[in-house]
């Protein structure tokens, strides 16, 4: 079987809207994903939008958000080189790869929504049958890509993303430019979510998101089975 080419693209927002707190990616949702999907025997591709050095979120380097796969990570140097000098995400094509994924954290809210690049690049996976996948803050990519009739791709389509609630525990409700759940609700998504911090994930057709940190390994088991298929 030939090596499945994944894409994975991450924020490079730093800023958390006017806090003076820095934001960026969560580790945890790149390292999970990243790690299961090297183990599988997939070559992995890391591009933002600005390339180079992708930030990371501080948070998500706290104590208590670690687990086996950011250990990993903060002991792989070459793991830590890919982060450090990522694709211009201008440059990816379609046709070099066979899924796309997006980790998480709140940077993906600010630019990676609305942006021209990232939009025209899921549509043209989507259009070639080829899987598109994101966790937590990161479905915010999904939001405004459209299908063939010039439709919201969610419209009617089942997703998960970050909820109010958890928005809420994490006291960034008035921070961040709009809340996720909010968003795909008002484009007619079937928005379905699980209780606060608990690992949940759907697939609808090519579609795969995930609730959250938590939710990440499971967004990339999906991928990993819808490519297999």
């Amino acid at each position: 079987m030939s090596t499945k080419k994944i894409l994975v693209v991450l924020t490079s927002h730093s800023d958390l809207g006017d806090t003076g707190h820095k934001t960026g990616f969560w580790v945890e949702e790149f390292a999970a994903p990243y790690y299961a999907f090297i183990d599988a025997g997939a070559e992995v591709t890391v591009a933002t939008p600005k390339g180079g050095q992708a930030p990371i979120d501080p948070n998500s380097e706290a104590p208590d958000a670690q687990t086996g796969a950011t250990t990993r990570f903060y002991e792989d140097q070459a793991a830590q080189d890919i982060i450090a000098n990522t694709h211009l995400l201008s440059d990816m094509k379609q046709d070099d790869f066979d899924a796309i994924f997006y980790p998480g954290g709140h940077g993906p809210l600010w630019d990676l929504t609305d942006n021209t690049d990232s939009i025209a690049l899921i549509e043209s996976f989507l259009q070639a049958n080829k899987p598109i996948s994101s966790v937590c803050h990161a479905p915010s990519a999904f939001l405004n890509i459209k299908d063939a009739s010039g439709e919201y791709f969610i419209k009617g389509k089942t997703v998960t993303g970050f909820t109010n609630s958890e928005e809420a525990a994490v006291q960034l409700t008035d921070v961040v430019p709009f809340l996720l759940e909010d968003e795909m609700k008002k484009r007619g998504a079937d928005y379905k979510n699980t209780a606060d911090w608990t690992a949940f994930a759907v697939q609808d057709g090519l579609m795969i998101t995930g609730q959250n940190p938590a939710s990440s390994e499971l967004v990339a088991e999906k991928l990993l089975a819808q490519l297999n298929k």
